[in-house]
């Protein structure tokens, strides 16, 4: 295993030419809430690889398919078409179903808990970037006051979303939203020009990735009160993407060579993770309790291709 570092995260699912006006439908309550008064880390670090099995997911028809969200019964959130993004929820291994905001042009899902209830955001036809959560099968859009662009990337089983907003200057700006009230809690990171929230987990701790003023990404872990930046060793980028109730982090690290890898973080170790269909093109979204996880990697004839990869347990996991 791989102690820890500091790093950024490949725009995987942010399609900022579409950037737009927002429909935000009333004003909600907002927090702010400041890292400075929390405790920060900085892990130093070394990294290990590892072996596991992985299975190719690709949507029927498409050469383009993203898995971003895994629950703990097999359920899959994640998009396809490259062009034109369409939703679907996947019950594994080929069981698609399609789920898309109603009357959007496009949409992405993102995250999925365990009750099936999905987060991600949508494009309408204006070209505008809303959040969504899907409860129950009730829609309901989620844009910060004010804001022009908002995504949800996560959502845990107290309906609480990951996310983040876009300001005028295209500066990103991570919080949480609670649908138990429409409360929204904007992270504010020390030395962050840029920030988002990509997972929450049921004990509210929090994973996302910042960029510094020197343009520099770093993953992050906010836990019990705990700041953690986290920085692949020897990665020029690193960005952490999801994370599951028993505290490990995935995400994914770009090496001194430009090889784009996944990586599952532990306790304070690294663990270096490729498909062996997409070695140096592999990006780890989402994990479970069960040490399961889904991403997407590119392919030999350049197809982006969806993955489920699960962790021997012998490896410390």
């Amino acid at each position: 295993m791989k102690k820890i570092s500091s790093q950024t995260r490949i725009p995987i699912h942010d399609p900022r030419p579409f950037a737009g006006r927002p429909g935000f439908p009333g004003r909600r309550p907002v927090r702010i809430l400041a890292l400075a008064a929390a405790v920060l880390l900085v892990v130093s670090a070394r990294a290990e690889k590892t072996s596991s099995s992985y299975q190719t997911v690709i949507f029927p028809g498409d050469n383009f398919t993203q898995l971003l969200g895994i629950n703990n019964e097999g359920k899959i959130a994640g998009y396809h078409n490259s062009t034109n993004f369409q939703g679907f929820v996947l019950t594994y291994p080929t069981n698609f179903k399609s789920e898309n905001y109603p009357g959007a042009a496009q949409t992405q899902v993102v995250g999925i808990d365990q009750g099936g209830n999905t987060a991600g955001f949508y494009i309408d036809d204006a070209g505008t970037n809303h959040g969504f959560l899907d409860i129950d099968g009730t829609y309901q859009t989620v844009d910060f006051p004010g804001t022009t662009f908002n995504q949800l990337l996560a959502v845990n089983d107290f309906n609480q979303a990951a996310g983040y907003y876009a300001d005028t200057n295209n500066n990103d700006h991570a919080y949480i939203y609670n649908s138990n009230g429409g409360v929204f809690l904007v992270l504010t990171i020390p030395g962050a020009v840029s920030a988002q929230a990509t997972g929450i987990n049921n004990g509210q701790a929090v994973s996302g990735f910042y960029i510094d003023t020197s343009t520099t990404n770093h993953g992050f872990l906010l836990a019990n009160g705990t700041f953690t930046t986290l920085d692949y060793p020897g990665a020029t980028f690193t960005q952490a993407l999801g994370l599951n109730n028993i505290g490990q982090v995935v995400g994914t690290y770009m090496d001194a060579a430009g090889g784009t890898h996944g990586f599952i973080y532990n306790q304070g170790h690294y663990q270096s993770v490729d498909d062996p269909q997409g070695v140096g093109t592999t990006v780890i979204n989402s994990i479970n309790d069960r040490g399961q996880y889904v991403g997407f990697y590119v392919d030999s004839a350049q197809n982006t291709d969806g993955f489920v990869g699960g962790l021997h347990r012998e490896h410390g996991f």
